[in-house]
């Protein structure tokens, strides 16, 4: 991270330094060096031309002297230049003393006008002072941009490294001024949710390694009694109660899996998904029709639509629905109700029983995968996966459930909005 900080650094105040000195130079080459400056040294000399030679000096003369520009007429053999230059009555020469002074000549007739010797420049020194304080605010500018944002990724990258070391509580803390806050704010959301992932994972394979323990315990018995009925002389039905059984302990195994697999479905939230057009009303009057005759307790319909049209995935609402519908013929003393009702962008599917009411220690973790309640009420049969898949069709529905229940009724609440968003 260091040699992160460092190029970046360096890239930035390179890039401001190199800048900085191309503009500077094209200024002093495009702008600077121009003829304004000695214009008025070419009119003196245009004006000196005019004039006899043996009257220029006297008018020279006449002019108050000044010290920083002292004007001297000299004859053209006194001047000496190389053999590639040559001077103008209209462009000043200018040339470099060794002891850094300028002079600058143009020819005047048969004669030179010299200026000189003069300061090349008298703040020279006070304006290289000024260009090493403006660079050096620029680097500190620079520093204390990147020095923060330097730190925070440094941050982000010890993050990242526990994180892959399995220490799944690791979120990032940083300044809501932090340049990186968002990426940190999508870190912690992806740890959180990976680490729900991975308790979930942990929790179901305990659970199924305890629910799978049982009939899987009674079918090693049954195979060890097995001899012992297949004898000639063993009485035939209980040979035949004894394999029915051992098949409602394998069927017992086969429905956990199908359970399992189907909890698994629907654990993300897949893209792409093909959305069916369907009519809500008409899907829980097919599966009231088919669950009725499984229980004498009469389930009712209340809606004030005859159709309700939506998009989504039918196959999923109806489970479930016919997971809640089981669950209340369970429980159930004389009657269930489902009332559908919708707003301009929600659907509410409720499902209620008259039965004993769910303890309260139990209603908030009804939803989780293979709790169950306490109570003993009906056998508590099942694995406890059927309301934890009911939440996870509301989650993929971008909806939710929920429950309430008291001494007059358990109700059961699906909400979910008649568009998906994709």
């Amino acid at each position: 991270m260091k040699r992160l900080f460092i190029s970046l650094y360096l890239l930035l105040s390179l890039s401001v330094l190199g800048i900085g000195w191309t503009l500077d130079s094209l200024w002093q080459k495009n702008v600077d060096d121009n003829n304004a400056l000695d214009a008025p040294l070419v009119a003196l000399a245009q004006l000196l031309a005019e004039l006899p030679p043996d009257t220029r000096q006297r008018y020279l003369e006449a002019i108050p002297a000044n010290p920083v520009m002292p004007l001297q007429l000299l004859s053209a053999d006194q001047v000496a230049l190389a053999d590639n230059q040559a001077l103008s009555t209209s462009t000043v020469f200018t040339t470099t003393t060794n002891d850094d002074n300028l002079l600058q000549f143009i020819r005047v007739g048969d004669q030179v006008l010299m200026a000189g010797p003069l300061d090349i420049d008298p703040r020279g020194n006070l304006r290289s002072l000024f260009t090493l304080f403006f660079y050096l605010s620029l680097a500190l500018v620079a520093l204390i941009w990147v020095g923060p944002l330097s730190r925070d990724l440094s941050i982000l990258r010890k993050a990242t490294k526990e994180f892959g070391e399995a220490k799944w509580d690791t979120r990032i803390t940083l300044s809501n001024r932090s340049q990186v806050k968002p990426l940190a704010n999508t870190f912690n959301e992806m740890a959180r949710h990976i680490s729900a992932l991975i308790e979930n994972q942990k929790h179901l394979s305990n659970a199924v390694s305890h629910e799978i323990r049982t009939p899987l315990a009674r079918l090693k018995f049954a195979l060890a009694l097995m001899p012992m009925y297949c004898q000639p002389d063993s009485d035939e039905q209980k040979r035949q109660d004894f394999l029915d059984e051992m098949q409602l302990d394998i069927k017992e195994m086969e429905d956990l899996l199908q359970e399992l697999l189907t909890y698994a479905s629907l654990e993300s939230q897949r893209e792409g998904i093909q959305l069916d057009e369907y009519d809500l009303i008409n899907l829980i009057n097919q599966s009231i029709k088919r669950l009725e005759t499984l229980s004498p307790t009469p389930i009712i319909l209340k809606t004030e639509v005859e159709k309700l049209p939506l998009f989504g995935e039918p196959a999923l609402i109806e489970r479930a629905l016919q997971n809640l519908l089981t669950n209340a013929q369970r429980f159930a003393r004389t009657e269930i109700i489902i009332e559908v009702k919708q707003t301009q962008h929600r659907v509410n599917l409720s499902v209620s029983n008259d039965g004993e009411p769910i303890p309260a220690v139990d209603l908030p973790k009804v939803f989780e995968p293979f709790y169950r309640s306490q109570s003993v009420q009906n056998g508590n049969k099942g694995h406890g996966l059927g309301l934890a898949i009911i939440k996870r069709i509301m989650q993929r529905h971008q909806g939710n459930v929920s429950v309430t229940s008291d001494e007059q009724h358990t109700r059961f609440n699906l909400i979910w909005p008649k568009k998906r968003k994709l």
